[in-house]
Parts: C-alpha cells; sequence; structure tokens
C-alpha cells in the first residue's frame, strides 16, 4: 500500500509538442483538414546571426474536394501568417505539385518552410 497525501493529484503525462508538431497541425488547417501528411523531413541550421530549421512535407488531397483545398492551399501558403511560438516562417514555397486523375483524383503537395528562432 502507498501513502500519498490527501489531495495529491496525478497528472496525466502529455508529452511537450513540438515545434515540428505545431507546424504539421498549421499546414493541415492551411488545407481545411482535406490533406495528409505523408512524409516530414526537417533539417536544422544556424548561421552568425540566425538559427532555425527546414521543413519539409508532401502532403497528399485525395477526391474532388481534397484537390480544390489543396489548390487553394497552394494559393494561400506563400502569403499565410503563422502562428508558431517562438518561431518566425522566413520563407513558405510549393516545391512540387503532382495532379493524379486515375483511379481517383489526387493532388500530392511538396511544401518547403524555412523556420527562424525568434530572440
Amino acid at each position: 500500500m502507498r501513502a500519498e497525501p490527501i489531495g495529491a493529484r496525478r497528472r496525466a503525462f502529455r508529452p511537450r509538442r513540438t515545434t515540428a508538431d505545431r507546424l504539421r497541425e498549421a499546414l493541415l488547417m492551411l488545407g481545411e483538414a482535406q490533406g495528409h501528411i505523408l512524409s516530414h523531413r526537417e533539417v536544422p541550421w544556424a548561421s552568425i546571426t540566425f538559427a532555425g530549421a527546414r521543413h519539409e512535407l508532401t502532403l497528399d488531397f485525395a477526391g474532388p474536394e481534397g484537390v480544390a483545398a489543396g489548390e487553394r492551399f497552394i494559393a494561400a501558403l506563400p502569403d499565410h501568417e503563422f502562428a508558431l511560438p517562438g518561431q518566425l516562417v522566413a520563407d513558405a514555397t510549393i516545391t512540387e505539385a503532382d495532379h493524379v486523375l486515375h483511379p481517383a483524383p489526387r493532388l500530392i503537395v511538396t511544401a518547403t518552410l524555412l523556420l527562424l528562432e525568434e530572440g
């Protein structure tokens, strides 16, 4: 038997959300929750004045509604204002977009984002 102080509560373990987690969530929201992330690669980098990471993500938009949302995603990404705590999105570009029509319409998009640490 274990004795615990009265009123002691156990806290559920919740892993801390990383910048990559928040970036994925922001991109999925920008894609109107129609896309699915196929891959995500993060490469940290630093210079004399800045530190950050380059993120490359591939998203899959399936079906007619998904393809339409993917096309809006492509149009919106370069000018989108991201709200990532402690990070500034210095550059966001679409590096590849492939339309597949058969057997079902799909749009596969590769986006590259450069994040800088604020501060």
